[in-house]
């Protein structure tokens, strides 16, 4: 049955735009939540709406963990449970996309140098696909203010422990995803340039927050995460995904039109920031992402990418072939289709 945001996201429907470009979608999650079941079965029907998927990379939800066990190990069954789902999608019918080709996974990098023996199960887990670690550092004051479902200890990535368990992950050839708001940015700057050795790949275009105490400060907030995505792109082993600015903290409330906008409407709110960490990063350190499910709150997945390349219509085709797919697979190190 379909539910009643499937049916507004129905409102607004396009064809795909150069359905022939190559993409990995170097983001997206698989859960069973209350009211909110996204598995394989969900993930083609979004996927095969057009555009030519070839690849994805699975990112951490805290979802599927073991039941028992010691509670550090628990994570890894979500890594589990996504090698068995790219199995089965790898089983399935010609064209079907390589569903994560890259899993990144879940370790409390807080345990310091005893994080070792969770990395290794992770790749026991997924020996062809592990590829990295998220351990989520978003904080902000007051959750309840920008509607965060997470908050982080304040200074996660500062915290001397938590960079203990960090420097393991380069002895693993594990890199790093960080999802972080953007007043933490130097913060991740500091990291980055502590172990400049280790890939960083920042989430979201680094945490854009536009609600809250951050409602109708657009100069100011974008002076601010300006100032902080221009000191991490100084920074080489980092990359940043373009993408996850559908959700309601962002600000742009599509979510709540009477229907669902259109790629040129999403692109026309995108393109500043995009254009913004693409001119910084370089094509070569910039990937488009989905961010899917969480952003199908606002727009479907076929509109999405239409956005996307919208945004990079002027690009050349190398430069396009980077942002939508060359980048991704170079930084998850995943063999090329």
């Amino acid at each position: 049955m379909q539910t009643e945001r499937e049916k507004w996201l129905k409102l607004t429907v396009e064809e795909a735009i150069d359905p022939e470009l190559p993409i990995c979608d170097p983001h997206h999650h698989l859960w069973d939540r209350p009211n909110d079941h996204y598995f394989l079965e969900e993930l083609l029907a979004d996927t095969g709406g057009g555009h030519n998927i070839v690849q994805t990379v699975f990112v951490e939800c805290r979802a599927m963990y073991k039941e028992s066990g010691p509670e550090e190990m628990r994570p890894v069954g979500e890594t589990e449970f996504v090698q068995g789902i790219a199995d089965q999608a790898a089983a399935g019918k010609r064209g079907t996309p390589a569903v994560a080709s890259g899993i990144v996974g879940y370790a409390d990098l807080t345990l310091g140098s005893k994080v070792a023996p969770v990395l290794e199960a992770h790749i026991a887990a997924s020996k062809n696909r592990f590829r990295g670690i998220r351990h989520i550092s978003v904080w902000t004051p007051n959750p309840a203010d920008i509607m965060a479902a997470h908050n982080a200890p304040k200074g996660l990535l500062l915290d001397p422990k938590f960079r203990e368990g960090f420097a393991c992950l380069q002895k693993y050839g594990l890199s790093f995803d960080a999802w972080l708001y953007f007043p933490q940015l130097m913060e991740l700057v500091d990291l980055a340039r502590a172990f400049p050795d280790t890939s960083i790949i920042a989430n979201h275009i680094g945490g854009l927050v536009r609600v809250g105490p951050y409602a109708g400060k657009d100069d100011e907030v974008f002076r601010d995460w300006k100032s902080g995505i221009t000191a991490l792109a100084a920074c080489p082993n980092v990359s940043v995904k373009l993408g996850g600015l559908g959700t309601p903290r962002c600000g742009f409330d599509w979510y709540e039109q009477a229907a669902p906008p259109g790629s040129k409407e999403v692109a026309e709110g995108l393109a500043p920031y995009f254009n913004l960490c693409i001119e910084q990063f370089g094509v070569e350190r910039c990937m488009f992402e989905s961010n899917f499910p969480v952003d199908k709150v606002s727009f479907s997945y076929t509109v999405m990418w239409n956005a996307f390349k919208r945004i990079a219509e002027d690009f050349t085709t190398q430069e396009r072939a980077a942002l939508f797919h060359d980048t991704a697979v170079k930084v998850y190190r995943i063999p090329a289709i």
